[in-house]
């Protein structure tokens, strides 16, 4: 096989750009004002340019090894005037990956349309909401400021003459605020937009399996608590023998404050309401926090009675 000889030094070309950095010097003849020109000489696509072979060798050095002629060409091309970027096949340094952050060393983006788009279903701003975020966060707020108080004062057990007349005036308070609650939450989701995904037959009939299975905590617990037992009767000096274990509270404790949050859960999703289930997460906030200070608050009561007992 023939070798083609070298061209005359003084036609002879120099490589233009090596590895996206423009080498400085003459331009062949034929390809002055042709940057970026595909009409290669075969020297420039092989061993004549000095940054691929040798000096005038003819070869390639140890370091490069043995060059397909397309990756010659890809490292040899007509020198230009112009900076370019190093070529990683289709996207330049001056860019950037696809789905990669512009600067590497930082975190990636939260996608802020897509959180628009999740709280675009909820209007925060509405009335009928802020009126049943209200509802829900001041109804455990009054029972449990009004039964410390009289745990401590006894002044309604004083004004309506008996702390069983007490604690029926102070039951019959809270039930009617409970309706008001129900009431704005149901309010709140009429006046919010329904979600697509959750406006259809499962979605239905799993809300009202969870509104049936709430509604049976929430029965069970009253039953077996009592009127006094349920309304904070031990916050008037009304307490009972022993502690209640039969069920529901067999299963878990404080039935009534999650059989109460699986009621709106379930009614929430019966109406595919995102703002629903948002009022319903209030609602499980709100009663964690009740049980925060009833929790100790009660078993304190508790303890000073078997005192007192043991005492006498």
């Amino acid at each position: 096989m023939s070798v083609p000889r070298r061209p005359p030094a003084g036609n002879a070309g120099t490589c233009g750009t090596v590895l996206g950095f423009p080498r400085l010097g003459k331009t062949r003849p034929e390809h002055r004002g042709q940057p970026g020109s595909a009409l290669l000489h075969p020297w420039d696509a092989g061993a004549g340019c000095p940054a691929v072979g040798g000096a005038g060798s003819g070869e390639a050095p140890s370091h490069f090894g043995a060059l397909h002629p397309r990756q010659s060409r890809e490292l040899c091309t007509p020198r230009s005037s112009e900076m370019r970027p190093l070529d990683l096949g289709s996207v330049g340094v001056r860019g950037r990956l696809p789905g990669a952050p512009a600067n590497p060393l930082s975190p990636p983006q939260v996608d802020a349309r897509a959180m628009a788009r999740l709280l675009g279903y909820v209007d925060l701003t509405d009335s009928a909401f802020a009126a049943a975020v209200l509802s829900i966060a001041f109804n455990p707020l009054f029972w449990n400021v009004v039964a410390r108080w009289e745990h401590k004062t006894r002044a309604l057990s004083r004004a309506l003459g008996s702390p069983h007349a007490a604690c029926y005036c102070l039951g019959t308070v809270i039930l009617l605020l409970n309706c008001v609650r129900s009431h704005c939450f149901t309010e709140a989701m009429k006046s919010q937009p329904k979600l697509a995904g959750l406006d259809c037959h499962w979605a239905y009939f799993l809300g009202l399996a969870i509104l049936a299975i709430g509604t049976l905590f929430v029965v069970s617990s009253f039953l077996a608590l009592g009127f006094i037992g349920t309304f904070l009767g031990d916050y008037f000096g009304i307490l009972m023998e022993a502690k209640v274990t039969s069920f529901p509270f067999s299963v878990l404790d404080n039935p009534m404050y999650w059989g109460s949050t699986a009621v709106y859960l379930g009614w929430a999703l019966m109406n595919a309401s995102p703002a629903g289930l948002l009022l319903t997460a209030v609602v499980a906030i709100s009663y964690t926090i009740a049980m925060l200070y009833e929790g100790p608050f009660t078993e304190e009561i508790y303890r000073q009675k078997q005192k007192g007992a043991k005492s006498k």
